[in-house]
């Protein structure tokens, strides 16, 4: 039964956390940027009999607090995931991340290969395409700060997931935005949460992201646990090489998925494809 809680995360900043099943192995979903934990509210469903199955708001989306002091960086959101697992008694789990959440859940394997029972990294990599990194870039300098109504927000997230269904959509709306008090919508990410990022000019941002990627290079380098690398066949964010190396050149016990008719995102474009690939890795014969 999905219920909603409270946990304390670091900083002290407060998290708002999804609990799906509190039996088990904790099975623990990060979201990417801009999303919130209701994404994975079709793929949850399908682990929570086998698995404590919880997800986080990051810091700075969905009901989770802000950061005062915009420290939204990989470091900052491990900082949370720590903080958060030792507020619930979690010391072993198996952790799946998509988009900037699956490079938290990198930087947090890096530093705790022992406590990770599994490793599941969705779309996204060390490297990321300039493409994609771009097309983000540019879509959130361009979006809307507020919505007159629901449906004009709905609009939008149809325009910018093709492929997703109606009623994923509908939900993604309703869970993505808070009223103010003018009678209009905003969304619930801190619209400062790239704003280092995009302060910087291109040469500062690739000098940037060269330094991340290698240290994320180096946690990837640290799990020896079974680990999953899933990329939409479509996907502009994780390019084929870079998925490569990580599962045959980097990852100790790396295996690869790609799913079919799915973008960057995946477990809202194809929904069924991203939950059977990610159950033949997590059940086995469960």
């Amino acid at each position: 039964m999905l219920a909603a809680m409270r946990v304390s995360g670091a900083h002290g900043l407060s998290l708002h956390c999804l609990s799906w099943s509190e039996v088990g192995v904790p099975l623990v979903l990060l979201h990417g940027f801009g999303n919130e934990a209701h994404i994975w509210d079709d793929f949850a469903p399908v682990v929570a009999p086998y698995y404590r199955t919880l997800a986080f708001d990051l810091r700075g989306h969905g009901d989770s607090d802000r950061d005062p002091g915009l420290r939204y960086d990989h470091d900052a959101l491990a900082d949370d995931l720590e903080a958060a697992c030792a507020a619930l008694g979690i010391s072993r789990l198996v952790l799946v991340g998509h988009s900037y959440g699956g490079r938290v859940a990198m930087r947090f394997a890096g530093r705790h290969p022992e406590r990770l029972a599994g490793l599941v990294i969705v779309d996204a990599g060390p490297d990321l395409d300039a493409r994609g990194v771009l097309r983000i870039r540019l879509d959130t300098q361009r979006a809307d700060p507020s919505f007159g109504s629901v449906a004009e927000y709905e609009g939008m997230l149809a325009r910018a997931y093709p492929l997703a269904r109606p009623e994923v959509i509908a939900r993604m709306a309703r869970h993505g935005l808070r009223s103010r008090e003018d009678g209009r919508f905003e969304r619930k990410t801190d619209p400062r949460f790239g704003a280092a990022a995009a302060d910087l000019t291109s040469e500062q941002l690739v000098a940037r992201m060269r330094v991340d990627s290698d240290a994320l290079w180096a946690d990837l380098a640290r799990v020896g646990c079974p680990a999953l690398v899933v990329r939409g066949a479509a996907s502009d964010v994780l390019s084929s090489d870079t998925a490569e190396r990580m599962v045959e050149q980097t990852l100790a016990k790396g295996t690869f998925a790609e799913v079919p008719r799915a973008g960057h995102s995946v477990m809202i474009d194809n929904p069924e494809g991203f939950a059977d690939a990610v159950a033949r890795f997590a059940l086995g014969d469960a």
